[in-house]
Formats: structure tokens, sequence, C-alpha cells
């Protein structure tokens, strides 16, 4: 029974990673949004600087 219950946990685990690996539209989305507010941030930075 022991390994019934390990198995079954290592089976969910790699599952579960396999399932994070690839990324949808909406993330990439949100990861191309967050790139432009940290660039847009930045430039604000450098104006108020001069």
């Amino acid at each position: 029974m022991h390994r019934f219950v390990m198995a079954l946990l290592f089976g969910v685990s790699i599952s579960m990673l396999a399932g994070c690996e690839q990324e949808g539209p909406m993330e990439q989305a949100g990861e191309e949004v967050d790139e432009a507010v940290d660039e847009a941030g930045d430039r604000v930075d450098d104006a108020t600087e001069r």
C-alpha cells in the first residue's frame, strides 16, 4: 500500500510540473504587459533625473 501511495504522489507531482511548463496566451500577454510597464517606468525615471 505504501508503494502505491508513493507512486501516486510521484505521478501527480510530475503531471503538475508538466502543466506548469507550458505558457498559455494570456500568461504571455501578461508578461509582455509587465515588461512594457517596467520599461515605461524606467523611461520616466530617466526623464525625471535630468
